[in-house]
């Protein structure tokens, strides 16, 4: 079985994010790492080559050269081998964009089994599977709080605030998993010397056979017009010891807390 694991390189949450001045997202000039959503989807994949045999694990990202960092730490986790999808001009793709190169890229792959995480924590949306899957015509199964793979289906369990639901497709299929699928591991030392003789492929749009005009910032669906830094902190309120517990009453009344 050969199962491919979508990651993306995202910006560090604790870094000072900010905008290029096209108004997209800075992904050079701020420290980045791997997808904190999408390790649960390597761990995932992890698990059903350590249950079963002859199982490859593949992590795929799409993103500048700096997206390196984010196939490193997956290699480190276990997985096989990494292809890196880079080009100038993927620069500003929006998510429509982005399923479309994706898409391509799994097709020249041919996996068995596309594993994502059920977002990215810079952009949220969690549209990006459901998008490949109906670019490859491929059965989705999403936000999966388990992920289970027997002869030639998947199932996963979606949990909702109300009720749980089993959901089961057909290989080849698109699955994404939740950060309740289960705790990922940490790169152990052997892992870490191993990724460093694991492959790593890099392909183009034309390796894939996009035409550069149909992707990037000019292509895309929606653009930012106008950002707003965020405004400082303010200073917070200093109160005296003897004076503790009336300004916690004042402030819980305040704020209608009690």
């Amino acid at each position: 079985m050969n199962i491919v694991v979508c990651v993306k390189y995202v910006p560090d949450a604790t870094a000072d994010r900010k905008f290029e001045d096209d108004y997209t997202v800075d992904r050079v000039g701020v420290d980045g790492l791997l997808s904190e959503l999408d390790e649960y989807a390597v761990e995932q994949a992890l698990q059903i080559a350590d249950d079963r045999v002859e199982v490859e694990v593949v992590v795929m990202t799409l993103g500048p050269q700096d997206a390196a960092d984010a196939i490193k730490r997956a290699l480190q986790m276990g997985t096989s081998a990494a292809v890196h999808i880079v080009d100038d001009a993927v620069h500003g793709s929006d998510a429509v964009a982005t399923s479309s190169i994706l898409a391509e890229a799994i097709k020249k792959a041919a996996p068995d089994l596309v594993i994502c995480g059920m977002a990215s924590t810079d952009g949220t949306m969690g549209v990006i599977p459901a998008m490949i899957a109906e670019r490859l015509s491929w059965p989705a199964a999403t936000l999966g709080a388990t992920l289970s793979v027997a002869d030639d289906h998947v199932t996963i369990r979606r949990d909702d605030d109300v009720a749980s639901s089993t959901i089961e497709a057909n290989l080849p299929a698109i699955v994404s998993v939740t950060d309740q699928s289960g705790e990922a591991r940490y790169p152990s030392m052997k892992g870490i010397l191993a990724a460093k003789k694991k492959p790593v492929e890099t392909w183009t749009l034309a390796d894939l056979g996009i035409d550069s005009a149909a992707v990037g910032l000019d292509a895309a669906w929606s653009n930012v017009l106008q950002t707003t830094p965020r405004p400082p902190k303010e200073p917070g309120r200093v109160v005296e010891e003897d004076d503790g517990a009336s300004a916690l009453i004042d402030f819980l009344a305040v704020g209608k807390y009690i």
